[in-house]
């Protein structure tokens, strides 16, 4: 993994930065029969109201169905090689199973060209192994956590993300997440050793507006630059700051506001992420 730095010699690519690929190996198209293709939706509902602003356009993708489950317990696989996946920061590795399957799953750091994973109770303690967190030492450094036995991973699954075992009592496990928040898992929920790779993502420089298009965000307009029958914060003679605190064109306020509504999971949470 590397970032690729560009000589000046146009405005879009003064300040751009892009990945290097190294850690990619193969080169040819995904497998097709984990393939299959997407619908985009441009932020739209199944109503077709705008639920999610500023999205759109984009390139073509095609979904790669990545394994989150881990469900294939006891049987090795070897990694043939490491891809990119336009639809997630991390990279997703292709395994090959003994009885002849084939899967992608998220790609870890320090997992070779092939080497041999396992899931399921009694794997090693090896970067790409899935095992219930029941089985994995106190201080693991850990990713793609399930929140329900047998869902699948649902946390900690972007590039460079890790999340780390940090007690066990009853039947639940407390996870500390890269938010730094603190939670409870229930001990038979499984978990897949090491961190997500591509770890260089965060400090990826996009360096010109059109390669945002090409992700499909369009141009985020701020509401201080709005009229005032557009936004609250709209308005005003000259440029103003609002002259009120930050909101949503239907004065929902922002940066701040607590929207979370889920009471049901709220014992689970020991510490919260902003109270470090």
């Amino acid at each position: 993994m590397g970032i690729r730095y560009y000589r000046p010699t146009s405005p879009g690519t003064r300040f751009k930065t892009s990945p290097t690929f190294e850690e990619v190996t193969s080169e040819n198209n995904p497998l097709k029969s984990l393939t299959k293709g997407i619908k985009r939706i441009g932020g739209r509902n199944n109503r077709g109201r705008t639920t999610v602003r500023f999205r759109g356009g984009g390139h073509k993708r095609r979904y790669r169905a990545v394994d989150f489950r881990r469900d294939k317990h006891g049987i090795p696989a070897k990694v043939a090689s490491v891809e990119y996946d336009p639809n997630r920061s991390a990279r997703i590795a292709l395994l090959h199973y003994a009885d002849g399957e084939k899967r992608y799953i998220l790609w870890p750091e320090k997992l070779a060209i092939g080497a041999t994973v396992m899931s399921g109770p009694g794997s090693d303690i090896d970067p790409g192994n899935a095992l219930p967190l029941r089985e994995i030492p106190l201080g693991t450094l850990i990713h793609n956590v399930e929140l329900k036995i047998g869902k699948g991973g649902q946390m900690i699954r972007s590039a460079g993300s890790s999340g780390q075992l940090m007690a066990k009592s009853d039947d639940y496990a407390q996870v500390k997440l890269p938010s730094g928040e603190v939670r409870r898992v229930h001990l038979n929920c499984y978990a897949t050793i090491g961190l997500v790779g591509n770890s260089d993502h965060e400090i990826i420089k996009l360096g010109k507006a059109g390669r945002k298009r090409w992700l499909g965000r369009r141009p985020h307009n701020r509401g201080v630059t709005m009229n005032p029958v557009d936004h609250p914060m709209g308005g005003g003679e000259g440029r103003s700051s609002g002259g009120r605190h930050p909101c949503t064109p239907w004065g929902v306020p922002t940066k701040g506001y607590k929207t979370r509504n889920n009471k049901r999971t709220d014992r689970m949470i020991v510490r919260r992420r902003n109270k470090r």
